[in-house]
């Protein structure tokens, strides 16, 4: 049977997973790893964007 998991959940766990592999691979671009968060996590383009301004303003 398989569970369903909110959005919200989905986007915290993009987040999670981004963090992790900015420690482990600190040569992937930010954008690459959005992408492949969006990919794995099935994210909205909105997410991905809300996500996207959330790790470049981290930057700053």
């Amino acid at each position: 049977m398989a569970t369903i998991v909110s959005q919200s959940e989905l986007v915290r766990k993009a987040a999670e997973y981004i963090n992790e592999q900015k420690s482990a691979k600190p040569q992937k671009s930010l954008h690459d790893l959005l992408d492949e968060a969006g990919m794995r996590f099935n994210l909205t383009p909105l997410d991905a964007a809300s996500l996207e301004r959330i790790f470049t303003e981290e930057k700053k």
